[in-house]
């Protein structure tokens, strides 16, 4: 895209890298092309260096090849939840009946949709701005986006009806939030975040109510920290799933999945 204005672009990679950029040059292109005025430029820069993330500023988030739109304060869709979706549609073929919990924006919703054509798919958050952002991604899928804390806003007509349960929720201890990066922890809800005093605080439940969702045979597909396997692992056993660790080095990404057996 040809920017309508004239910028030193080499001064402001060198900017965005001494503000800790990682990946300056793509910063500034997308912050370029997001831009319409040298005025709206400085601003979109002066507060990509203040520690807003990326996402917000442009609005939206490049997540398994879609762009999905992100507004401020929502949850950022990371990389390594890709793996989350690679297990799900290796556990569970087309046709199956989805839910999505801790959606976030809807990104893994989105992705899902795309790769299973599921026969029912739905998403579920409890941060009120989360659900408004979800909505808008998956307006155009017709995918109803329940507001309340995990299983409990679903039909319950849906109980053991499910083939693929999938949940993106916080597993980060409640310490060591404060050591995440500024854009993080300033810039996304808390809720997203914070898994409690050993990060599984959520996970526990997610686990503990998935068995009396899932169809015999389904799936529950979680993200989690390497660390934390052996424990999850457990609360999965005691649940009456059978659990399988998945992980992949070159996203730095762990997925752990639980089947309901038959």
């Amino acid at each position: 895209m040809t920017v309508p204005f004239h910028v030193d672009r080499p001064a402001l990679v060198r900017q965005l890298r001494a503000a800790g950029c990682v990946y300056a040059e793509d910063e500034a292109r997308l912050l370029l092309d997001a831009a319409d005025s040298p005025s709206a430029l400085a601003d979109l820069v002066a507060r990509r260096i203040a520690g807003e993330p990326l996402e917000h500023l442009l609005g939206w988030a490049e997540f398994c090849g879609l762009r999905v739109a992100v507004d401020p304060g929502v949850f950022v869709p990371r990389g390594r939840t890709a793996l989350l979706v690679d297990v799900a549609a290796e556990l569970v073929g087309p046709s199956a009946s989805v839910v999505d919990l801790c959606c976030g924006s809807g990104a893994t919703t989105l992705a899902l949709a795309r790769r299973l054509a599921p026969r029912r798919l739905a998403a579920v958050d409890i941060d009120p701005g989360a659900v408004a952002c979800a909505r808008r991604n998956l307006a155009g899928l017709a995918v109803p986006v329940f507001a309340g804390d995990l299983f409990a806003p679903l039909p319950p007509q849906w109980q053991g009806r499910l083939d693929l349960v999938v949940a993106n929720a916080p597993y980060v201890p409640t310490a060591a939030v404060a050591l995440m990066p500024q854009e993080a922890r300033l810039h996304e809800v808390p809720v997203a975040l914070d898994g409690g005093p050993d990060g599984l605080s959520v996970l526990r439940r997610v686990a503990a109510g998935a068995a009396r969702w899932l169809a015999p045979g389904g799936h529950l597909v979680v993200e989690a920290a390497e660390g934390q396997v052996e424990e999850l692992g457990a609360q999965f056993r005691a649940a009456g799933l059978v659990p399988r660790v998945w992980h992949d080095e070159e996203r730095d990404a762990t997925a752990v999945s639980g089947r309901r057996p038959d």
